[in-house]
């Protein structure tokens, strides 16, 4: 695809590099057969090829309006096309690109943007949230069905960590946002698991919120500011010689595999950024490489444990190209996996996405709930919190991270 971005757009490394990826887009239209929201809306400005077109006229300088924001806001950022696309375009990073131009272009209506500032606020803040938490329970029927859905219905407790006993073997974990308040027991069962490995598992205050969602907020500033707390709090122990940060929620591994790109121009932190980013692992690749010393634990404790549907985040199989190592561990484990129609497309949750495009979400997830049923499971698992809450509020199926399904069978 042929582009003439603006001078002032080429002499910045967003810009050149949002050149380069609209000139791999060859107009095939691949995309648009696993996109959810041309799925369900059938608007080619609804797809990538057709969003690719918006920020291409976007970056040249030509007018745009409310209705280029709306198409680009649609977008699920779940990277289903870039899995499909034959010529390899970075669908995500040319968005990141197109809508913080827009943003500074455009800006929004007041109350719209006021909104998104209070989400950016609260969310990323693991202290505030934990007490908007639980004012919302006390609050629960006068809140918006899309927020009370989301919220537990008793403080969520998790299970002790395991003591530690002095293991040679050393991983960091992203401690997160919402995920102490709202499922604090996968962080726990996590550091479980890998106990039995022996690993020891470790948070490290103050590191947080991984950024993700001011990035998605195009609150770069802010998440600049949640990316170096983290990589401030956990240099330390990299200079010490952990192995591995893990993160147990996918959305957070995508983005904190993605803060060697984000912060190439930070002449302090570009190089500290990418040591990070090839130090993130997702349990899933820690305990496939573990293999050898989990299976026969798994083994002595064999039992069929009924029928499970997996749901694969996209920010699992897209971002982080995970994929049939998670399902191959629970069967290890006992679990009998149905088959999921579609398991390619998002189940609507996609950060704040369910709040900010909650009946396009609502949709997604009626669909998504509709495969996963259909084997007849007992019980759902998936590998991301943002995915947990958005399907267990519907209230169909009970939901669990699969790594806690995991560290119950070894106990």
């Amino acid at each position: 695809m042929d582009s003439k971005i603006t001078e002032d757009l080429r002499a910045t490394r967003a810009g050149r590099t949002a050149e380069e990826i609209l000139g791999k887009c060859v107009h095939c239209g691949f995309c648009t057969a696993t996109c959810p929201t041309y799925q369900l809306l059938g608007d080619e400005l609804d797809g990538p090829r057709g969003r690719i077109y918006l920020i291409k006229q976007l970056l040249e300088g030509k007018q745009v309006s409310a209705k280029t924001r709306s198409h680009l806001d649609r977008c699920l950022t779940c990277r289903a096309c870039e899995t499909t696309c034959p010529s390899g375009v970075k669908y995500s990073h040319l968005l990141d690109v197109g809508r913080q131009v827009l943003e500074a272009k455009l800006p929004r209506p007041l109350a719209e943007a006021a909104w998104r500032r209070l989400l950016g606020s609260v969310l990323p803040r693991p202290a505030l949230f934990g007490a908007a938490v639980k004012l919302g329970r006390l609050l629960r029927p006068l809140l918006p069905a899309t927020l009370a859905g989301k919220l537990p219905a008793a403080p969520a407790v998790g299970a002790p960590w395991p003591v530690a006993v002095g293991h040679g073997r050393r991983m960091l974990v992203l401690a997160g946002c919402v995920q102490p308040s709202l499922a604090p027991n996968i962080n726990a069962a996590t550091a479980r698991v890998l106990d039995r490995l022996g690993v020891e598992l470790f948070e490290a205050a103050p590191a947080g919120c991984c950024g993700a969602v001011r990035f998605h907020l195009n609150d770069l500033d802010g998440a600049g500011k949640d990316m170096r707390r983290n990589i401030d709090a956990w240099w330390p122990q990299v200079q010490g010689g952990v192995e591995a940060i893990v993160v147990t929620a996918s959305g957070c591994g995508v983005q904190v595999r993605d803060y060697g790109r984000i912060l190439a121009d930070d002449a302090d932190y570009a190089e500290k950024a990418a040591r990070i980013s090839a130090l993130c692992r997702d349990p899933a690749e820690i305990l496939s490489l573990e293999r050898d010393a989990l299976l026969p634990q798994l083994a002595a404790r064999f039992d069929k444990r009924g029928k499970l549907a997996f749901h694969s985040p996209c920010t699992l199989q897209h971002g982080l190209q995970i994929r049939g190592d998670i399902e191959a561990l629970l069967q290890a484990a006992g679990y009998e996996l149905t088959p999921v129609a579609d398991s390619h497309l998002c189940c609507g949750s996609a950060g704040t996405y369910a709040i900010l495009q909650a009946e396009l979400a609502g949709r997604l997830r009626d669909n998504k709930l509709a495969a996963l049923s259909a084997g007849g499971p007992a019980l759902a698992a998936t590998a991301n919190i943002g995915c947990l809450t958005h399907l267990q509020a519907a209230g169909v199926l009970p939901v669990r991270h699969w790594i806690e399904l995991i560290d119950e069978v070894l106990a």
